[in-house]
C-alpha cells in the first residue's frame, strides 16, 4: 500500500490544510494590525477594529497573539523584518563600495517614503519609549542583520583604501537613519515650518543627493 493510499493520508491532508488556513488567518490579522496600529497608535487601536479589518473575530486574535500588547510586539517585529527582507534583496556590488553605499542610503530613504505605516509605528513606539520593543526576542537579531549589510560594504571600501579605517558601524547606521527617517517622519510639519514643499519630487531628489553626499564626506579616507 502506498503512502497516499494509507488510512492516515486523508488525515495528513486535512491537517496540512488546517495548518495552511491557520497561517493565512494569522497573517491576515497581522496585516490588519499593522494598518490599524499605524493609523491609531497602540493606545488608540482597538481589537474589534483589527478583527473587522482582518475579516476575523476577537477570539482568533487572542488565540494567535494572546493580547493587544503581544500583537503590537508581533507588528513591530513584522515591519522590521519586512525592512530587512527588502534590504537583503539589494544586489550590492562590493567591487564598487561607493555605489553600494549609495544603494543602501537610497533604499533606506525610499523604503521609509513608500512604507508610511513603518514610520508611523516606529514613531508611536518611541512615544512609549520602546516599551514593547524591549520585550521582543527578535528585534535585536533583525537589527544585526540590517547593520551587517552596511558592515560588508564598509569592509570592502576599507580594503580598497576608499573608506576610513576607524568607521563605527553603529554610528554610520545612525547617521543614515537620521538623514532618512527624520525627513520622512517630519516632512509635513517641516514643509510648513520651512515654507517649502518637502513632498515634491524635486525636493526629495535634492535631499536624497544631500544625504548621500553627507555620508560620503563622513566616511571617505
Amino acid at each position: 500500500m502506498s503512502q497516499l493510499d494509507s488510512p492516515s493520508a486523508p488525515t495528513q491532508r486535512n491537517n496540512s490544510k488546517q495548518a495552511q488556513k491557520a497561517r493565512e488567518t494569522r497573517q491576515r490579522i497581522l496585516q490588519a494590525a499593522v494598518q490599524v496600529f499605524s493609523e491609531e497608535g497602540f493606545a488608540g487601536a482597538r481589537i474589534d477594529r483589527i478583527s473587522r479589518a482582518a475579516n476575523s473575530n476577537d477570539r482568533m486574535i487572542y488565540y494567535y497573539f494572546g493580547n493587544k500588547e503581544q500583537l503590537f510586539i508581533a507588528v513591530l517585529e513584522s515591519v522590521y523584518q519586512g525592512f530587512l527582507d527588502a534590504e537583503q534583496q539589494l544586489q550590492l556590488n562590493l567591487d564598487d563600495p561607493w555605489q553600494a553605499l549609495e544603494q543602501i542610503i537610497t533604499f533606506t530613504f525610499d523604503y521609509y517614503l513608500e512604507h508610511r505605516e513603518f514610520v508611523a509605528i516606529l514613531g508611536d513606539e518611541n512615544l512609549h519609549q520602546a516599551k514593547h520593543s524591549r520585550q521582543s526576542e527578535h528585534i535585536q537579531q533583525i537589527s544585526s542583520g540590517i547593520q551587517s549589510q552596511l558592515a560588508r560594504v564598509v569592509a570592502a571600501g576599507q580594503q580598497q583604501g576608499l573608506l576610513r579605517a576607524d568607521i563605527d558601524i553603529s554610528m554610520l547606521y545612525l547617521t543614515i537613519s537620521s538623514l532618512t527617517y527624520f525627513y520622512c517622519s517630519n516632512q509635513y510639519t517641516l514643509s510648513v515650518f520651512m515654507n517649502q514643499d518637502l513632498n515634491s519630487d524635486s525636493f526629495r531628489q535634492q535631499w536624497r543627493a544631500n544625504a548621500i553626499e553627507v555620508v560620503r564626506d563622513t566616511v571617505k579616507a
